[in-house]
């Protein structure tokens, strides 16, 4: 009980502070297989009871061949459950496999882009939630900075291109220790994928040195998605950001007493 209550007060947060759902909506659940979107899926059919607007849920799962394990068990889960769930297989990614056996990740995801983007209409949804959590929010997050040179995470609501999909991530403040937890307690089927399985990629490295890190600084992500709401745009190096023609004649100065070069403009 303490598990459900944990998770859908930092669902609840993440849906109100960010506008994620509104009167009338229909939510669209991509369901991976894994623990995370059905934690997310159970969060949403909870909420949607008590929330003071009038929202509805179905879910979907594309299948793209790179499931370790049947997904049947998934399917007669969410069935016996009552839930609304379509699931299709999509020709173009199974295609890939053999056309392609060594397509990356952008190829795959673009397939599934599409995919979702056609169900979804389908199913006659406006809204799309995705099941990543505080942990791949902090992973892009550092991923960005460290390898493509950019201040950048995930985004917690955005729109598909043509703005005909809103796209939302409402387990943004979850954990995944929480949605490990909590899917356990509900004794639901978890269908793993290959692609979460690959090592030597930035993606274990990042997750194995958070690991590392958080046996001493157990809040660790808590702190990341603060920073990722608290930006300092004067103290970063983007000029977008920066008063360079200020006629202030104030100076900084270094810790150790040396005066910085100011960016006063006057002579």
């Amino acid at each position: 009980m303490e598990l459900e209550k944990t998770l859908l007060r930092k669902v609840g947060e993440a849906i109100s502070r960010f506008r994620m759902i509104r009167d009338g909506d229909r939510v669209a659940v991509g369901l991976s297989g894994g623990k995370d979107s059905v934690t997310l899926l159970e969060a949403l059919l909870k909420l949607q009871k008590r929330a003071p607007i009038d929202f509805t849920v179905c879910a979907f799962t594309i299948e793209q061949g790179k499931f370790l394990a049947p997904i049947q068990p998934l399917g007669e889960y969410l069935r016996a459950r009552g839930i609304d769930w379509t699931y299709v297989e999509d020709k173009p990614s199974l295609n890939l496999l053999t056309e392609h056996p060594d397509h990356g990740c952008d190829l795959c995801s673009r397939f599934r882009r599409r995919a979702v983007y056609d169900v979804v209409r389908k199913l006659g949804a406006n809204v799309i939630a995705f099941g990543h959590t505080a942990d791949d929010f902090c992973e892009a997050f550092l991923r960005n900075a460290m390898f493509t040179g950019r201040l950048s995470a995930l985004p917690a609501v955005t729109w598909s291109r043509k703005r005909e999909f809103r796209l939302i991530r409402p387990l943004v403040y979850v954990p995944e220790t929480l949605t490990r937890a909590f899917a356990a307690s509900l004794g639901a089927p978890v269908i793993p994928c290959g692609c979460s399985q690959k090592t030597g990629t930035v993606r274990r490295t990042l997750r194995d040195m958070f690991g590392d890190i958080e046996r001493d600084h157990p809040f660790l992500k808590e702190t990341l998605l603060s920073a990722m709401s608290n930006v300092e745009h004067s103290r970063l190096l983007d000029t977008r950001f920066l008063d360079l023609e200020s006629d202030s004649d104030e100076a900084g100065f270094l810790g150790d007493g040396q005066t910085l070069v100011t960016l006063s403009s006057a002579s």
